[in-house]
């Protein structure tokens, strides 16, 4: 098992690196759809084309106890949300906006707080609920809530990515106490590989370049956007490193503009400005506080 160390900045540095990634890969989900391939040919893509950079990273490494776990069963809990998860997410995507889909899925940060305190007993002040909240408050500005007809269904499925990826980070920061990082990750994709592959005979067809290309970068961006995100909950509790999460939406906006041609209103300004400065804040907090308060 991998010795927990309590180094906030590097948790917030690497789930600044994973949200990256994330968005990424939501850009990638929405060139896949667009090229014609379906919901569950992108999560079999997303399986498939993680698992060789993930056994790279494995292999690279001089520890080699990876492949062994104590908990099978976690594991298998963990793939199988993690499968619902991204069915759930990747749907929404192909129904809604990149940015409206971006910003439904900043529910996360708020169910996992919660859960964090109700399961793991983590501390959590004031400070980090306001800024939980205060980066919440600039993604409403930036998806003016009610002035699109966004379909409900894209809604829901938003909805439930987020709870799931909520649930998905108190699971890991669980994991976390007797598993380590490379054993989270690798058993993760090797469950994932195990369901997708048979459905991969049945559901994937030929696509062009660009098709393939997309799906390639689905896996690839998705394997390290896990890497990241997994890596940063052995080193800060969840409630620290999720408002990092809300850079997905600054990134979105970054590639909604430049792949898309999509102008940010000033209202989308602001409120990235606000997500900004949440983070930032939880950033500062941590440089000066190197100890978490138990519980």
């Amino acid at each position: 098992m991998e010795e927990r160390t309590h180094k906030p900045l590097l948790g917030i540095l690497l789930r600044a690196c994973s949200a990256f990634c994330f968005a990424l890969m939501a850009v990638a989900v929405k060139f896949g759809h667009a090229t014609g391939s379906s919901p569950i040919e992108i999560v079999i893509a997303r399986a498939l084309f993680a698992l060789p950079l993930v056994l790279a990273w494995v292999g690279a490494t001089p520890q080699k106890q990876a492949w062994r776990t104590k908990r099978p069963w976690a594991h298998v809990w963990r793939a199988a949300l993690g499968l619902t998860v991204m069915a759930a997410g990747y749907t929404a995507l192909r129904d809604l906006p990149l940015t409206e889909a971006s910003a439904i899925s900043f529910a996360a940060p708020v169910f996992a707080v919660i859960l964090s305190a109700l399961i793991l007993k983590e501390w959590i002040g004031w400070h980090r609920w306001s800024a939980v909240l205060f980066g919440f408050l600039g993604i409403l500005i930036v998806t003016q809530p009610g002035q699109a007809n966004l379909p409900m269904q894209g809604i829901i499925l938003a909805i439930l990515a987020a709870l799931g990826t909520g649930a998905l980070a108190v699971t890991i920061r669980k994991l976390g106490e007797t598993e380590t990082t490379q054993t989270s990750v690798l058993w993760f994709t090797l469950l994932t590989v195990a369901v997708m592959l048979p459905a991969a005979a049945f559901y994937l067809r030929p696509h062009d370049l660009w098709g393939w290309s997309a799906l390639v970068m689905i896996g690839l961006s998705g394997a390290l956007a896990q890497i990241f995100h997994t890596a940063s909950l052995r080193f800060a509790p969840v409630s620290v490193v999720m408002p990092f999460d809300y850079m997905q939406m600054l990134w979105a906006l970054v590639f909604g503009w430049y792949l898309f041609s999509q102008y940010p209103p000033p209202s989308t300004l602001i409120g990235g400005g606000i997500i900004l400065v949440s983070g930032f804040y939880i950033f500062n907090r941590e440089r000066g506080n190197k100890v978490a308060k138990p519980a």
